[in-house]
């Protein structure tokens, strides 16, 4: 029999889309406001693999990346989840763009092996935590490399994500020797 153990703190992550710069803005500055100073950020990268978003969002949608200093505990994820689900018909309300959802989070959180991500859609591969929300392992660590799996969304088989995910992976890695010091 095994003994339970808990989990190691992860990096939280956040990714947001849209085709507005201010939409962006606008959640780094509530992301930041609840869980505090973004360590890493990423460049807004063109998010064209897929058109599926467009009918509710438009055209020319960026996407962009923030690793969050404060580090996370994964059992956080449901709470997390319907957080940015708020954060996103708060935007929504507030700010009058003609698409109904003009800003799409995606929270998640990185750990030494991973990159899991939350969402509100079963599916074979995602495993139900409760809520609602569920979870998958969208890429995985292995010799030294990001591995993709069937599922995986096409964005994120992305060489220019995955560096980002390396360099928050790195510094993951030396929060964690600094904490165990």
């Amino acid at each position: 029999m095994g003994n339970p153990t808990p989990s190691e703190p992860a990096l939280r992550i956040l990714a947001a889309f849209s085709r507005y710069p201010e939409a962006l803005a606008w959640a780094r500055q509530t992301a930041v406001a609840a869980w505090g100073p973004v360590a890493l950020e990423s460049q807004v990268f063109a998010f064209d693999q897929t058109d599926y978003y467009q009918a509710t969002m438009g055209p020319a949608l960026g996407k962009c990346f923030w690793a969050f200093e404060t580090l996370y505990d994964p059992a956080e994820m449901v709470d997390t989840k319907l957080q940015t689900n708020d954060w996103e018909q708060q935007y929504a309300g507030l700010a009058g763009h003609e698409q109904p959802r003009p800003l799409n989070l995606d929270p998640g959180y990185l750990t030494n092996a991973k990159l899991i991500l939350a969402s509100t859609k079963d599916y074979a591969h995602r495993i139900y935590l409760s809520r609602g929300i569920y979870a998958e392992v969208t890429l995985q660590y292995q010799e030294r490399a990001w591995r993709d799996h069937r599922w995986t969304f096409p964005d994120y088989k992305r060489a220019d994500y995955q560096e980002f995910f390396t360099e928050a992976r790195n510094y993951l890695r030396a929060r964690q020797k600094q904490e165990r010091r």
